[in-house]
């Protein structure tokens, strides 16, 4: 509970049915002016978002959405209360892989309700900078959904940090020496970039939206530099995940182009080598056909000096080759 005359937070950990939900309930139904309650649900079940969604007046879609998830980022206004989908997001360093989650919240009047599928619970963190600044709860359940939003999002930056670490790491591989094809890891990275574009760039109008509603509806105006800045935040990560993709895309084309200087390296080799041999295959040939009247066949020297032919001709072609590079 936060509000003027709270000054700190109460925590209850329960199940809908439960005696200490009831509290929390009772609680919230007692809240004054100035007062508003923080509710963190975890992978509910139907029954147990509807019962509590009747307590605190949530249309039935917005139950649908928190239920099924899957949701894209998006804003919706419910009379009075605000709901937002997004989704969470980290980076796995082991795997080299972007994880998602998802969330959805709604602030309403005098509670804050988030609702979390997946593994990364943003409201810890979102908790301890709400306690942390004396002035923010003072501004209502929008203050508790900056905090959240605020986590997430830098959850993003911290992410595409990673991405481009690892995509540095990668670049410096496929411009090393050694001939390692690394197209599957690249189109490995690329999908956990796209995965990230998906999480990132639909939020963008989102918190536009939503920040531009703040404006024109009836809310403290000092909430609205905060959800600018976070704003602004999303602006710049979704900057950096564009170029990540542009960059892959990049170094895509470096490692085909690689692959291609590869081949023909392997193709020159084979070829030098089939030219080396072909002229004392073309010798042999030439006195393989056994005609009766042909040079130096009753000659004393013939073969040896048919042999140093072949040897002298194929030495030449391979210092030449050798000069060229091609060998």
């Amino acid at each position: 509970m936060y509000g003027k005359r709270a000054d700190r937070s109460e925590t209850v950990e329960c199940e809908v049915e439960d005696e200490d939900c009831q509290l929390v309930l009772k609680r919230l139904r007692g809240l004054g002016e100035g007062e508003f309650g923080w509710v963190r649900l975890v992978d509910p079940s139907e029954h147990e978002l509807v019962q509590l969604a009747e307590e605190l007046g949530l249309h039935p879609l917005a139950v649908e959405d928190a239920v099924h998830a899957h949701q894209r980022p998006k804003r919706e206004r419910f009379g009075d209360v605000l709901a937002v989908a997004l989704k969470t997001l980290w980076y796995v360093e082991e795997e080299s892989a972007v994880e998602t989650g998802e969330m959805m919240l709604f602030a309403g009047p005098r509670y804050l309700l988030t609702v979390r599928h997946g593994t990364v619970d943003p409201c810890p963190e979102a908790a301890r900078r709400l306690g942390a600044d004396p002035d923010m709860p003072h501004l209502g359940s929008l203050a508790a959904l900056h905090a959240v939003l605020d986590v997430i999002v830098d959850a993003y930056s911290d992410a595409a940090a990673r991405v481009r670490s690892a995509l540095n790491r990668l670049e410096d591989q496929v411009f090393s020496t050694a001939r390692v094809d690394h197209t599957e890891r690249i189109y490995s990275l690329k999908r956990e970039v796209r995965e990230f574009r998906d999480a990132v760039q639909p939020l963008v109008p989102v918190l536009n939206g939503l920040l531009s509603g703040l404006g024109r509806e009836d809310h403290p105006p000092e909430i609205v530099p905060y959800f600018r800045d976070v704003a602004d935040h999303l602006h710049r990560t979704d900057i950096e995940v564009r170029t990540l993709d542009e960059l892959l895309n990049s170094v895509l084309d470096a490692q085909q182009a690689r692959v291609g200087t590869w081949q023909n390296d392997d193709m020159r080799r084979i070829s030098a080598w089939a030219a080396i041999f072909a002229v004392p295959t073309m010798v042999a040939g030439v006195y393989g056909m056994n005609f009766e009247h042909m040079p130096e066949l009753g000659w004393t020297y013939g073969y040896p000096l048919a042999v140093c032919l072949m040897a002298g001709a194929s030495g030449a072609l391979y210092r030449a080759f050798r000069r060229n590079g091609w060998l």
